[in-house]
């Protein structure tokens, strides 16, 4: 399909319900793909337009408190503004509805790749607890001359305390909840109107919202001066229309500044056998695409060990490792481990197997060793 239409078209606009498509098309279709929202993965160009709202009406971006409300697991708008926020500089306030926490594997890439800390705040701390702001956890940019470390809740109050410059309201992805998630109580958090907002540190504060909304924020904002999300969707016009100019090569623009972000060159984990992204809503889990799509992984971690799916950025810590360099004649030596143990270390990244279960491994011929169960073990025993 993606070679097709390539070959019809000068840009390639997916939106897709599977997290990862737009990679897919854009490997194979030899032209620009704009990525439209690729299921609760990412929305880039959504990201755009959120970005130019705040820079146009604050001006700069570098060491603004940003607060994310709302859905936050499956939010794909909220998902691409978080690394695009750290990576120009700004402070980030995630306030999730219960059960709707940022993914950890976020958070992780978050730290590792842009820099900064993440902090959480003492559930049982009163202060905490009288706030207007539901916090989950601060993400602080680098640089930043903030404390947390030292004093993580007098110092987020004191953030608190300072006002937040926008607040960034999100629905409920209720077409991505799983059944439990479907069943729990509406109104976990009270509505974003004025009554909320009325306290001191939210006088300037941006109200945002990327549309479209459902109860989660009060009509009666619409005309408040402090709200954005109009403003954000036309500017969406402009954005993606000068999106569209520079991938079609019809407008000059100036080279933009060195990116000074560190590149961290992860090893890639591509076997086409053994373990698979344990997302449901990935691409290259599906059905009709495994036919001619190879699980292909970043190593971002080896303790423990983690891999990251190229395709919809999921991260997940696999069960068992084995090595290629097994043999030495002897196929006694042909064994797997937890991947907890020190093996998965020891196994030289272009020698490493991974499989997601025992059943994986021994279908496979690999037999399991002592630190399969325990691996903790030591070396003599």
């Amino acid at each position: 399909m993606a070679k097709v239409v390539g070959s019809y078209a000068d840009i390639i606009v997916i939106r897709h319900p599977w997290e990862g498509a737009t990679k897919v098309v854009s490997d194979y279709a030899g032209i620009p793909v704009i990525n439209a929202g690729d299921g609760g993965h990412q929305h880039p160009t959504q990201t755009l337009l959120d970005l130019y709202t705040i820079k146009k009406t604050r001006k700069t971006i570098k060491g603004l408190k940003i607060a994310l409300w709302g859905d936050l697991k499956y939010g794909r708008t909220v998902h691409s503004l978080i690394f695009a926020l750290a990576k120009l500089g700004a402070d980030i306030l995630f306030c999730p509805t219960p059960g709707l926490e940022v993914p950890e594997h976020i958070l992780a890439k978050l730290v590792t790749e842009y820099g900064g800390e993440i902090e959480r705040p003492e559930a049982a701390t009163p202060a905490i607890k009288a706030g207007t702001l539901p916090l989950d956890a601060v993400y602080i940019t680098p640089g930043s001359p903030h404390q947390l470390a030292m004093m993580p809740n007098i110092s987020i109050q004191i953030e608190l305390k300072a006002g937040v410059d926008a607040l960034y309201v999100t629905r409920a992805q209720k077409e991505r909840f799983t059944t439990a998630e479907e069943q729990e109580p509406e109104g976990r958090y009270p509505v974003v109107d004025k009554k909320m907002l009325k306290e001191k540190g939210f006088k300037e504060t941006l109200i945002m919202h990327p549309l479209p909304r459902v109860d989660e924020l009060a009509c009666e904002l619409d005309a408040d001066p402090r709200s954005m999300y109009f403003k954000q969707a036309a500017l969406g016009v402009p954005v993606r229309m000068a999106l569209i100019a520079l991938l079609l090569g019809v407008k000059e623009t100036p080279q933009p500044e060195a990116d000074t972000t560190p590149k961290i060159d992860y090893p890639i984990y591509k076997r086409g056998f053994g373990v698979r992204c344990p997302n449901p809503r990935c691409v290259s889990v599906q059905k009709t695409e495994t036919k001619y799509l190879t699980p292909e992984f970043k190593i971002v971690n080896f303790k423990p060990l983690t891999l990251r799916c190229i395709y919809c950025e999921h991260g997940f810590e696999p069960k068992y490792v084995a090595s290629t360099d097994w043999h030495e004649g002897r196929i006694d030596t042909k064994k797997y481990h937890s991947a907890q143990s020190h093996w998965a270390r020891k196994i030289r990244p272009e020698h490493l197997i991974i499989f997601d279960s025992e059943k994986e491994a021994q279908a496979h011929g690999f037999k399991p060793s002592h630190y399969a169960q325990d691996p903790h073990k030591k070396d003599n025993e």
